[in-house]
């Protein structure tokens, strides 16, 4: 295969990217965005494998990847595709890492010169010190997200501190310059190898405590931010080894990852650097922080149905509750029967909700819900004042009057504004916290009833007492 065709294979393959990820800004347009980018990678790994050496080893590492892959995405759940997602990052971390050893173990063979050039060194060292926080800091998010909390406090969704933990953070990040700017000097290819194996081994560690501290409450900021590096971490060793795909993708992934960190901290009212340093929030369902038992309304299915039913106005506002209860088809089927009943009914979406950007997205279009019903937070916040009901399933921090409290934890943190609405209907399993661990003042209002138990559940007997 020509050097000229191979690079025209990929200016096609680098712009179905693009398209595909202005297609994915959209609902409307997200099928196509993902079409786009399927046929871009097929493109691509086509195109890599016409100039491979070994096409041998190369398809059969496909096809053990690609099996794999088919079966983790047959078995997983829509609730569990945060933590998915953090694992697939991980991978692309240690992909980077691997590649970088390779290519200093033998240079010839990706076609760099040997020794390795100054700047070939310098590319090496970023991809491989990005790739390797990358990894260990996506093993901590999806331990996190997971929930394996309950096995070792590392997990935690709560923050994990320490004192002089960011002194320690820093010394780290100098130890790594210092072996980078040594391996970059080494005068001979054998005394490149210590400094580099330290390099990353530190960044390892690096990786690991940079996310621990991170709180449940800024886990989205997480997923996206290492999104993010995965991406920079296959633009540098793209560099390396002269590969315009690599580059090009990775710069992608890399740049749009970090729009998406700076929209989801600028949802939450968070420094993004804020969360890079140390997160909040205590781990998920802990209770109100000075234990005190409040009074509060609770009713049942019927009771709901009978509010929902003699409404003209209804505002759903799906939660992290609704993905673990799988209740988006049965809160679809209540929507259709109160919008035959001639009930204006619309979904409200907080950029934040659930444990990653888009994810009530996803479920709600998984259960083929219009998409002239669903409204994002700016869009209808104006509405809930003139709103009848308010339902709110599983949601908690993203509809905490405490946000607009100085002083709250969450002070700043934009929010649905759910206690304005005439009569607010809140389905959650308990009084338990949300995520940031911080109590709802929401649950205790005169107009809010309470209605607990598994969301579907809930959802289908209200449906039923319709």
């Amino acid at each position: 295969m020509s050097a000229n065709l191979v690079a025209l294979c990929y200016l096609v393959a680098s712009v179905l990217f693009i398209l595909s990820l202005k297609g994915l800004s959209h609902p409307l347009t997200a099928r196509r965005g993902n079409l786009f980018g399927m046929i871009g990678m097929t493109i691509a790994v086509l195109t890599t494998l016409a100039i491979t050496r070994r096409i041998d080893i190369a398809i059969g590492a496909l096809a053990i990847g690609g099996s794999i892959g088919y079966i983790v995405a047959k078995r997983v759940e829509m609730t569990q595709m945060p933590e998915l997602v953090a694992a697939m990052h991980s991978l692309v971390g240690m992909a980077a890492v691997l590649i970088a050893i390779a290519v200093v173990n033998n240079p010839l063979g990706f076609g760099v010169e040997n020794p390795i050039p100054a700047g070939n060194r310098i590319e090496l060292f970023i991809g491989t010190f990005v790739g390797a926080i990358t990894f260990s800091g996506s093993v901590i998010a999806f331990g996190k997200l997971a929930g394996l909390g309950r096995y070792s406090r590392l997990f935690s969704s709560a923050p994990v501190v320490f004192p002089a933990q960011h002194w320690l953070n820093l010394a780290l990040l100098l130890a790594i310059v210092g072996l980078g700017l040594k391996f970059v000097s080494a005068d001979s290819p054998t005394a490149m190898w210590p400094p580099f194996l330290e390099m990353t081994a530190v960044a390892f560690v690096l990786g690991f405590l940079i996310i621990i501290p991170i709180g449940g409450a800024d886990m989205p900021v997480v997923i996206s931010m290492l999104n993010s590096y995965s991406g920079w971490a296959a633009a540098g060793i793209g560099f390396s080894l002269n590969n315009s795909m690599l580059i090009i993708a990775g710069s992608l992934v890399g740049s749009s990852g970090a729009i998406l960190s700076y929209i989801m901290c600028h949802a939450m009212n968070r420094s993004f650097f804020s969360v890079i340093l140390g997160g909040f929030g205590a781990s998920e369902g802990a209770v109100a922080a000075n234990g005190e038992q409040k009074a509060y309304r609770s009713g049942s299915p019927d009771d709901v149905a009978f509010l929902l039913g003699n409404a003209e106005s209804v505002i759903i506002v799906p939660g992290y509750g609704l993905a673990v209860g799988r209740a988006q088809h049965a809160t679809k089927e209540l929507a259709q029967k109160l919008i035959d009943k001639g009930v204006n009914v619309r979904y409200a979406i907080h950029p934040v909700a659930g444990r990653m950007p888009g994810h009530m997205n996803v479920l709600l279009a998984e259960a083929e819900v219009p998409y002239d019903q669903v409204f994002e937070m700016e869009d209808i916040n104006g509405d809930f004042g003139s709103t009848d009901v308010a339902f709110v399933l599983g949601a908690n921090d993203v509809v905490n009057p405490l946000a607009e409290v100085p002083g709250s934890p969450i002070y700043g943190m934009p929010i649905l504004e759910a206690h304005k609405a005439r009569t607010v209907i809140v389905n959650k399993r308990s009084m338990a916290a949300g995520y940031a661990g911080v109590d709802n003042p929401l649950f205790y209002m005169d107009r809010t009833m309470m209605v607990f138990g598994d969301a579907k559940k809930v959802v289908e007997e209200i449906v039923k007492a319709l």
